[in-house]
């Protein structure tokens, strides 16, 4: 089942058309990635889900209902982690969750079973802390937790790893993937190797349109390769290539790229006419970065 659709969405301010057209699906229980950089669109498509923005054109529908500028009722089926979450920092991190709980209504023991479970997701179950204690990585984990806390359909995570290191930022995926057991997840990011690591669907947005999209998968495989890498055991070896065949890419010092397969053969033949010695020629297999940078036309 389909939980949330954008059909035909489109967004400006003033002069400037920040969307155009936008259009996608996201089923239940995956993890979409909507991935673009700086400045595409992300965070206004996201403000538009949520009600916080009025489309100028399109519609938009979250488990069955359209969302409506303001107090859209649609809401009450998404949990939301900004990049920056903040919070009470005098509290403890369980403090926090009973205080959510409260705000919601529930029960003293719906509070106290869902923090536990939560924090137990995060990973924060041992932490007795004060959260003005609290690593970034750690408030991230908590801002998940404080997302789910109300069972939402759909999470909406908008550039919840930019700011982590390599560990925290690996925590944090392996958080959102378990957390697709529960919800589904609209996780927002510029860097592609995060999506390739937990996502199931992408999207590519540019210049304020979807230019790609589709499974992870599908979309890796609509370019088979990213061409043909060549490493020469001499850099003198890789330079005469670079001179006679001027349509190859310097990778590194005696690594080099070919895109065009098709000439591959005139590159053989030189090598064994002048007995260079090449170690390795072999294709490269296109990743979501390589992709991404090809269909923006860098």
């Amino acid at each position: 089942m389909e939980l949330l659709t954008l059909s035909h969405v489109a967004k400006g301010f003033g002069e400037k058309e920040v969307l155009r057209d936008v259009s996608f699906t996201i089923p239940e229980h995956t993890v979409f990635g909507f991935v673009g950089q700086n400045g595409a669109g992300k965070t206004t498509t996201m403000k538009l889900i949520l009600g916080l923005l009025l489309a100028d054109r399109g519609e938009i529908t979250l488990n069955g209902m359209p969302v409506c500028y303001g107090n859209t009722p649609t809401n009450r089926f998404v949990g939301y982690l900004p990049d920056v979450p903040e919070f009470y920092s005098y509290m403890t991190a369980v403090e926090y969750l009973r205080f959510c709980g409260e705000i919601a209504g529930m029960t003293k023991g719906e509070m106290e079973n869902r923090s536990a479970e939560l924090l137990c997701l995060v990973g924060l179950d041992k932490e007795k802390g004060r959260i003005k204690g609290f690593s970034r990585g750690m408030k991230q984990r908590l801002g998940i937790a404080q997302a789910l806390f109300g069972r939402p359909k759909l999470l909406i995570c908008d550039e919840p790893a930019s700011a982590l290191d390599p560990t925290g930022r690996r925590e944090l995926l392996d958080i959102l993937a378990a957390a697709k057991q529960q919800t589904t997840v609209l996780f927002s990011t510029h860097i592609l190797s995060d999506v390739e690591h937990i996502c199931d669907q992408v999207a590519f947005l540019h210049k304020g349109e979807i230019v790609l999209q589709g499974s992870v998968e599908e979309v890796c495989k609509s370019k088979k390769t990213a061409g043909t890498e060549l490493e020469t055991e001499r850099p003198e070896d890789a330079r005469m290539l670079l001179l006679e065949f001027p349509f190859l890419k310097p990778l590194e010092k005696k690594r080099l790229l070919l895109e065009e397969p098709e000439r591959q053969w005139e590159i053989l033949k030189f090598v064994a006419d002048h007995r260079l010695a090449l170690l390795r020629m072999e294709q490269r297999e296109m990743d979501l970065e390589d992709l991404f940078l090809e269909v923006v036309g860098k």
